[in-house]
């Protein structure tokens, strides 16, 4: 992130903050019901597992996401006690972001991955394919990633995280032309799971589709929305304006 970049340029980000969805309070709520929801998604991934897939490397995936997890729920329980979280509040938003991510994105993705390898009369898939197919949704995945990326720093370059500068319509229009190149590669990458499904998994009904739809696609959103998670966590640690006093406080610039 540029360093000309001030702290006026960054100014839209504050509103999460100043209407209080992201106060350290709120986000230590959002922790401890996190605890119950990872935990309650892990099992989902661990029941597909069971659930004689074919995927390649699942007990290996299995454990290193379990302790991943693990250690992602202790951490929240953590950063969920005002006590840590009135000194800590940058690093309960990195939490916080590494919480969600694993939440929305991995622990239904591989779910979801799971569930697409189910064994069965019909199916017609490989390891090799499985893997090859992984790695296709991982690279469209980071293309999202990048596209939003470039496009948030347009966004800042040119202005439009200013309190004012802009119209709201004008800034609204701007901003939903530039959603463009991130939704195309997400729709190619939807027709890409669909069509892999038809040629190569019995999970053909129509609640499995469905299923296996949603994660992918809680996947290329959540890679949408990190951009945005990443550029406050950077004023976090940059501009004071972006922290709470001990008493839940927006800090002022000056």
């Amino acid at each position: 992130m540029s360093t000309k970049l001030t702290v006026e340029d960054f100014e839209v980000l504050r509103g999460p903050l100043e209407s209080g969805r992201q106060s350290p309070s709120a986000l230590a709520g959002a922790l401890v019901l996190s605890i119950f929801l990872q935990a309650l998604l892990f099992a989902l991934e661990y029941f597909m597992a069971g659930n004689a897939t074919a995927y390649p490397y699942k007990d290996e995936i299995l454990k290193v996401h379990f302790w991943i997890t693990a250690g992602l729920m202790v951490l929240s329980l953590i950063y969920a006690i005002p006590a840590v979280y009135k000194r800590s509040g940058k690093i309960q938003y990195l939490v916080t972001i590494l919480v969600a991510q694993n939440l929305f994105s991995v622990s239904l993705f591989i779910s979801a991955l799971f569930l697409i390898a189910l064994e069965g009369e019909g199916m017609s898939f490989t390891p090799e394919s499985l893997l090859n197919f992984t790695y296709i949704l991982l690279l469209i995945g980071l293309l999202v990633f990048i596209a939003t990326s470039v496009r948030f720093y347009i966004l800042l370059r040119n202005g439009h995280y200013r309190k004012g500068s802009k119209k709201d319509e004008l800034r609204g229009r701007f901003e939903t032309k530039s959603y463009i190149p991130a939704a195309v590669l997400g729709g190619i990458g939807l027709v890409f799971v669909i069509q892999y499904i038809a040629r190569t998994s019995v999970n053909t009904d129509i609640n499995g589709m469905v299923v296996i739809v949603l994660g992918v696609l809680l996947f290329f959103v959540m890679l949408f929305i990190l951009p945005e998670q990443l550029v406050i966590l950077y004023c976090k640690f940059r501009f004071k304006s972006f922290n709470f006093n001990e008493r839940g406080r927006l800090y002022n610039e000056k």
